[in-house]
């Protein structure tokens, strides 16, 4: 029987439809138009397979399918033009590197016979790319399409995650073939599930049961993982109090007793301090980042260092390592489990209640229960957590918003925090809301920006207007860019160089899109509009009048060690 003669673009839907792909987030152009002219009959009708979520930029076509894949689990995916369409996507790109988030970026190309003769809106992205993804590869041939998206999607979701590029050159786009569908199961040289080490294992396990004092840091790759339940085991069984990076926080939740808050910079006290006390430190699916040592060379000497990671390029990276145990956490903590004596170390568990009462006293109280003075940050906070029975997902976008939101949100539920953690992008947040929107629809999306990071997407209130994308957006605004003011105020004199920022009147910008909107201005008035937002069906802006020179404590300076951190700073 002959084989099926389709064009490359059908190729590519059929191939997206086969990998399961429901919403793709994309902004049409001349070189990727063949593929949306196919794209038009698997949107409509009763054969509809595809929602397509029309954008205002390509950057937040990129941030929005971080959104859903962080939220939904699966694989975002963003189809864009070729040349400022495709470059428009390459933050988006690096921040999902960073993060481990897999998204498959697809875009235009000029036809193969004028590559390399700076064609209308040609750029090398296979070359640009190449550094900041897992695969990028150029699709030339239409025989080529259902092998490199299948490839594309198993080399995004698998192992750690993150962002792959294809680029689609225009005459593969409109030239025929014989369809045949493809499953990637392997792909050479790539090994993204390695077997885990069982001397390894028994080594982490009689460290564990001889440790004093053990402290686990637990990461983004639990949740990667979907090893809630095995982290839970694992602690519960050797007695492990336990931080979390920011983008680990719903790994596990707020309330459990064994969680004892934040790591990083920003990150709880006790945390940081009980870091440089303990005797053996579990990183659990995470890696150290400086936001999160402080300064390397002082970071938990006392200490031997268990790394759980399923990237052995993490390993050794920036802190040595006593054990290493590669593979998947959802396999690595299990079997450590398994070994281990259970304990109980409330002798050391209390002692975090010492730091904990402090930074109650000095910083937590003083930030969600102020009773004078203009609003703040965490206050606003604490109260859209509690109005949304902590059940909520926390969107963010980077400054001070992110750090307070991050903070001082609570998280009962796993997948419940997206944020841009190591590329630390502004205007992330807006567009990875919408994208999550789509990713959970059954949940509350709560969005936290300041002034400048909202500003730096703000388009993408049309994307929400058309779509009716119920993103509650809480718009903290200090006239501010806070977090370099901070900086400035601490390190360079108080100099306070181009971080006044004159703001647009946001009720009337709200109005022009069509989006409720409400302001708060006053604390008494803070809860009722809250719970208004909420109530309200559909999205909603709430513009909060947020103390212009509040600072972020506690804090690990620069070039300070993490047992440094200070809970007031110094001017």
């Amino acid at each position: 029987m002959a084989k099926e003669v389709i064009t490359g673009a059908e190729a590519l839907m059929r191939s997206l439809q086969a990998e399961g792909v429901k919403t793709i987030f994309g902004y049409p152009g001349g070189s990727i138009m063949p593929v949306f002219d196919a794209l038009y009959g698997y949107t409509r009708g009763d054969n509809k397979v595809f929602d397509h979520i029309l954008v205002r930029h390509e950057q937040a076509a990129a941030h929005a399918a971080q959104g859903y894949a962080r939220v939904s689990g699966e694989v975002g995916v963003t189809l864009v033009t070729s040349g400022p369409g495709a470059t428009n996507t390459l933050t988006g790109i690096a921040d999902a590197m960073m993060d481990s988030t897999p998204i498959v970026v697809i875009a235009g190309q000029v036809g193969v016979g004028a590559l390399g003769t700076d064609a209308f809106q040609e750029v090398d992205l296979v070359g640009v790319t190449q550094p900041i993804s897992k695969w990028s590869y150029q699709i030339r041939r239409p025989e080529d399409v259902a092998w490199a998206v299948s490839r594309a999607f198993y080399i995004a979701r698998s192992g750690r995650p993150g962002p792959v590029v294809l680029d689609f050159t225009k005459n593969a786009q409109v030239a025929t073939c014989e369809y045949e569908p493809v499953k990637c199961e392997k792909v050479t040289s790539y090994n993204p599930y390695p077997k885990i080490d069982e001397k390894a294992v028994e080594e982490a396990a009689e460290l564990i049961n001889n440790a004093k004092k053990p402290f686990a840091l637990v990461g983004h790759g639990v949740e990667l993982g979907n090893a809630h339940n095995e982290l839970i085991e694992f602690l519960e069984k050797a007695d492990i109090p336990a931080g979390r990076t920011l983008l680990g926080l719903s790994a596990l939740p707020s309330d459990h007793p064994l969680n004892m808050g934040m790591l990083g910079m920003h990150g709880s006290y006790a945390t940081n301090m009980k870091t440089q006390e303990c005797d053996v430190l579990i990183a659990i699916g995470m890696r150290f980042s400086d936001r999160i040592t402080g300064v390397p060379s002082k970071y938990a000497k006392q200490a031997k260092i268990i790394h759980l990671d399923i990237d052995s390029a993490e390993i050794n990276k920036v802190i040595k390592t006593d054990v290493a145990v590669v593979g998947d956490c959802k396999q690595s903590l299990p079997a450590i489990t398994r070994l281990l004596n259970k304990n109980v170390h409330r002798e050391w568990r209390d002692s975090f209640e010492d730091y904990r009462k402090q930074e109650q006293e000095k910083v937590i109280e003083k930030d969600i229960h102020p009773t004078e003075g203009p609003l703040l940050m965490g206050e606003v906070t604490n109260v859209v957590t509690e109005v949304t029975h902590n059940e909520a997902v926390l969107v963010n976008d980077v400054g001070q918003n992110q750090m307070i939101s991050s903070r001082y949100f609570k998280f009962t539920k796993k997948l419940s925090i997206v944020t841009s953690g190591g590329f630390g992008t502004m205007g992330f947040g807006l567009p990875a809301a919408i994208g999550a929107t789509f990713g959970a629809p059954d949940r509350t999306i709560c969005c936290f920006f300041g002034d400048g990071g909202f500003q730096m997407n703000i388009q993408e209130l049309g994307t929400i207007m058309e779509q009716q994308a119920p993103v509650k957006m809480i718009l903290l605004n200090n006239n501010y860019l806070g977090n370099v003011r901070q900086w400035q105020d601490l390190m360079f004199g108080g100099r306070r160089s181009f971080t006044h920022m004159m703001n647009p009147h946001y009720a009337e910008i709200a109005k022009a899109y069509g989006i409720p909107y409400d302001v708060v201005i006053d604390r008494k008035d803070l809860k009722a509009k809250v719970e208004k937002m909420i109530a309200t069906e559909g999205p909603y802006l709430l513009e909060c009048a947020i103390k212009e020179d509040e600072d972020i404590v506690p804090m690990t300076l620069p070039g300070k060690s993490v047992d440094e951190m200070q809970l007031e700073l110094n001017y």
